[in-house]
């Protein structure tokens, strides 16, 4: 770079135009900017408005030139007459001080800036409007404005204890009874260096949500998880989120704001800049993103979303946006331009069966089950929520409440209402309370509870009377069917009466059952008036009744007393054969809860048997033929 040297004026050999007075004055201006800017930085900035010769120039009005031409930045000024210099001088001096008034506000500015982004980093624009307008006594505050905000700080200390649901809620995986398969499959997929989407599958209150919760906190303190100490946990309820076809609002994803209408920031809004407002799946980034009900999202939604877990970043679009507008911040344009990242492991959750839900949505996440809950487990559930409400419970009490729920959550509301009712009793005494089971009764009569089994196994043997097993929503049950037979009044003529509720699908398998009978006996139902019942009219969804049909019919119609102990599931083919099922886990689950000691099932279904079915014998049969010793061993 050329270097320059100033010439130095002296005062014997300075000619002033008019007084020493001025060239003293344009000295100091000229000495000031150097402090200011330094040597160097004079040089430089001289330089570049061609003002370096003037600067060094034995002549008053050329030095004013130049130090004009440095404090506007203008290299076209041009030159002065002697009787022009005062006031020359005078605009000088005024430009030196704007400058140097300039620089300092803009020095205490970025002093101020910098100590609110240390104070609180996430929060430093809106803090340093904030205290900048404080300092400035520029403030919308007023009594009113302060009496609600005092009205908001009282609210604020006055509050409830929490909710006995939230006491009860399991605070480690521990508590969470009845799903060790569940827990135990969720924490390898969450633990692998490559942890994949998951979708829970089971019927509600067993604990979907909180296993996920808790997962993720012991997830991410072990060595080497991907996921960090922050990791958030996000829930939402996929009832609440609906697909907005004018793209103005999505808390799911995310959405851009209109600058005008819809709230941007009043700096943004007064430009006509469109800002974009983050979603869940970016609050999400690095953690887990919970779903609950996701079978109830709005398919164009989930389809949205997908294109999130793939990209892993979520990209905005507005008619309002301009790439090439400089006064839009670089924040926006860097949402805009490259979007907003995105990287989370959804797990979502829901009630319905598998198959109700998107394939796309199955093909790129596992998939764990949880278990409906046993009795038992409601009773250890029972113990457990008395421990931590500090109560006793009388004996029995943790057996009717197992008999009208097979939820946790539903247990724990059961105990706690009948927990509310004891301690009214007591009038507020200290005393440790006690529930009896007149509490308990009395909670489920509120509620309007219905027992869950409404039908049981019995050692006793009945004509026409026996069990079949169905499965819905995760749980399974018995199915009690009735069959009567009576000679046609008229013979020829006779007639079949079924259930009209119970299904298109379990009325053909009555007529199979009947062909499968003329088959085997050469009996023709046209000669009798047949009535089949299914006891509570429930609708018995697809063919698996097909078996349980036939063997009551023969019952009838033989006069055989059958078993109420034993109970069936499988179609029933024109050939007698027992065709395979689905739903076999639910409806072991039914069986066994409902006190069955053997099931008989179809053999095609051998691989779907699980190995810890103690309690139950499982028989697998081919044909029908082979379910007469288990049901008619009188006879057979």
């Amino acid at each position: 770079m050329k270097q320059y040297q100033i010439k130095q004026i002296h005062v014997k050999d300075a000619k002033p135009l008019r007084t020493d007075r001025l060239y003293w004055r344009v000295e100091a201006v000229y000495h000031r900017l150097k402090r200011l800017y330094g040597a160097k930085g004079l040089i430089l900035r001289a330089s570049k408005v061609d003002a370096v010769d003037l600067l060094g120039s034995e002549e008053l009005p050329d030095r004013v030139i130049g130090l004009q031409r440095i404090l506007r930045g203008n290299p076209a000024i041009g030159e002065l007459s002697g009787r022009d210099l005062e006031p020359a001088v005078a605009e000088l001096e005024g430009l030196l001080i704007e400058c140097l008034a300039r620089r300092q506000a803009e020095e205490e500015l970025q002093q101020l800036i910098q100590a609110k982004m240390n104070q609180k980093y996430n929060e430093y624009i809106r803090d340093i409007k904030l205290e900048i307008a404080r300092e400035q006594k520029n403030t919308t505050e007023n009594a009113q404005t302060l009496k609600r905000l005092g009205y908001l700080t009282k609210m604020e200390h006055n509050r409830l204890r929490r909710s006995a649901l939230e006491v009860l809620r399991p605070a480690n995986l521990s508590e969470v009874i009845g799903q060790e398969k569940a827990i135990k499959s969720l924490l390898a997929k969450l633990s692998s260096p490559y942890p994949q989407h998951i979708l829970f599958y089971g019927p509600p209150g067993v604990g979907k949500t909180t296993c996920a919760r808790l997962a993720l906190e012991i997830i991410k303190n072990r060595p080497g998880s991907v996921f960090s100490p922050e990791a958030p946990f996000i829930e939402v309820d996929g009832t609440t989120l609906r697909w907005d076809p004018r793209e103005a609002t999505n808390p799911l994803l995310g959405s851009v704001h209109d600058p005008i209408y819809q709230g941007a920031r009043k700096e943004l809004a007064e430009e006509g800049i469109p800002e974009p407002k983050l979603g869940l799946v970016s609050e999400a980034h690095g953690g887990i993103l919970f779903i609950d009900e996701i079978g109830d999202m709005d398919p164009y939604l989930q389809n949205k979303l997908l294109k999130v877990m793939e990209d892993k970043r979520v990209f905005f679009e507005s008619s309002y946006y301009d790439p090439h507008d400089q006064r839009i911040p670089r924040y926006i344009k860097q949402m805009f331009e490259q979007g907003v990242p995105a990287d989370f492991i959804l797990i979502g959750a829901t009630t319905r069966p598998r198959e109700d839900i998107s394939p796309a949505f199955r093909s790129r996440c596992m998939e764990v089950y949880f278990e409906p809950l046993s009795a038992e487990h409601i009773r250890e559930i029972v113990h457990l929520s008395a421990h931590k409400l500090n109560i006793n419970i009388a004996a029995g009490v943790e057996d009717i409440i197992a008999d009208f729920t097979s939820e946790g959550r539903g247990a724990n509301k059961i105990l706690v209402e009948a927990f509310a009712m004891a301690l009214n009793e007591q009038h507020g005494r200290s005393e440790k309370i006690q529930v009896e089971t007149r509490h308990v009764f009395a909670a489920v009569q509120n509620s309007r509870l219905t027992p869950c089994l409404i039908s049981k196994a019995s050692p006793e043997k009945e004509v026409g009377r026996l069990f079949a097993v169905g499965a819905y929503g995760y749980q399974g049950a018995l199915i009690e069917l009735e069959a009567v037979v009576f000679p046609a009044e008229t013979p020829g003529k006779g007639s079949i009466r079924f259930n009209d509720t119970a299904g298109s699908m379990t009325r053909d398998s009555v007529f199979n059952a009947a062909s499968v009978l003329r088959q085997q006996f050469g009996e023709n139902l046209a000669h009798y008036d047949l009535h089949i019942n299914v006891v509570g009219g429930g609708r018995v969804d697809g063919p698996s009744a097909g078996a349980a049909i036939y063997l009551a019919i023969l019952s009838a119609l033989k006069g055989w007393p059958a078993r109420q102990d034993v109970a069936i599931t499988g179609e029933l083919s024109l050939q007698g054969r027992v065709k395979p099922v689905g739903a076999l886990y639910e409806k072991i689950y039914g069986a066994r809860r409902a006190g069955i000691k053997k099931l008989l099932v179809p053999a095609g279904n051998l691989a779907d048997i699980p190995a810890d079915s103690a309690g139950l014998q499982i028989i697998p049969i081919q044909s029908v033929d082979e379910a007469w010793p288990h049901f008619f061993p009188a006879v057979c």
